[in-house]
């Protein structure tokens, strides 16, 4: 079950793609229920699941207005007993204006009209550890942390000043290094996976994901030629690379 985002999605529809052309005869089903996908091969008796969950910790509506609740996770009842949870959260964190879902941000008996954003994250991140050392059986259950799918909205990022954003992009960045450093994000979600006493296993994509600032769908994105969407990715593409490091992870801990 892959818990997030919309760069969850571009994941988990990459790797149903992936595992539908790896065996194109075998039947499948794809169902959608609220916000549960389930993609199901049942010759195979395997489900990819994805459960759309931007913040992971709780959102709830009040007469106030929606509230992103630091300190709740009430979702977590839909993961527990999966085999391997892939979660991932960032994309939404930033956004404000219209584009921000919550009016308010409560933790405990406090409630804020607004919050350092990287803050916010890290508690809610917190909370999530938590609930993973509290629910998950190792034994059972492989926990994966995406990391940070970065975004290329300002060309000074990789070194192009007179780039606004990804449009037009045809060649990933050269080297090995992104001239914008690592991703602040980033080290929030490494600070808090090594307080946990269970073990989640980062797939760390960020970098890779850095150089790739040709591989947005750009103007085709959001329906086509709406707006510019450097966030996501195209498919077949840098996903199938999250998900073939996913696969050789996963592979390598079943075999040890």
């Amino acid at each position: 079950m892959f818990v997030g985002d919309s760069l969850g999605l571009n994941q988990w529809q990459s790797l149903t793609c992936m595992l539908h052309t790896s065996v194109p005869e075998a039947n499948y089903t794809s169902v959608r229920t609220g916000g549960l996908s389930t993609f199901t091969f049942p010759s195979y008796n395997v489900k990819v699941m994805l459960s759309r969950n931007a913040f992971l910790v709780d959102m709830v509506s009040t007469s106030r207005g929606p509230v992103l609740k630091l300190d709740s996770i009430e979702g977590g009842e839909l993961w527990k007993g999966i085999d391997v949870l892939v979660f991932n959260s960032w994309h939404w964190w930033l956004h404000t204006g219209r584009k921000q879902p919550w009016k308010f941000i409560e933790e405990g008996n406090k409630t804020y009209s607004d919050m350092d954003r990287l803050v916010a994250y890290e508690k809610a991140l917190n909370t999530w550890s938590r609930w993973v050392d509290t629910n998950v059986n190792p034994s059972r259950t492989t926990v994966f942390f995406q990391g940070v799918s970065p975004d290329h909205m300002n060309g000074a990022d990789w070194g192009e000043a007179g780039a606004k954003n990804c449009e037009g992009q045809t060649k990933p960045v050269e080297g090995a290094n992104y001239p914008a450093g690592p991703h602040p994000a980033e080290f929030v979600v490494e600070r808090v996976l090594g307080g946990m006493s269970k073990s989640v296993y980062l797939l760390n994509v960020t970098t890779l994901s850095q150089l790739r600032k040709d591989a947005h769908p750009s103007v085709y994105g959001h329906g086509g030629h709406h707006d510019m969407d450097c966030s996501h990715w195209c498919l077949a593409g840098v996903p199938d690379t999250w998900n073939q490091l996913l696969y050789a992870a996963i592979t390598t801990k079943t075999t040890a």
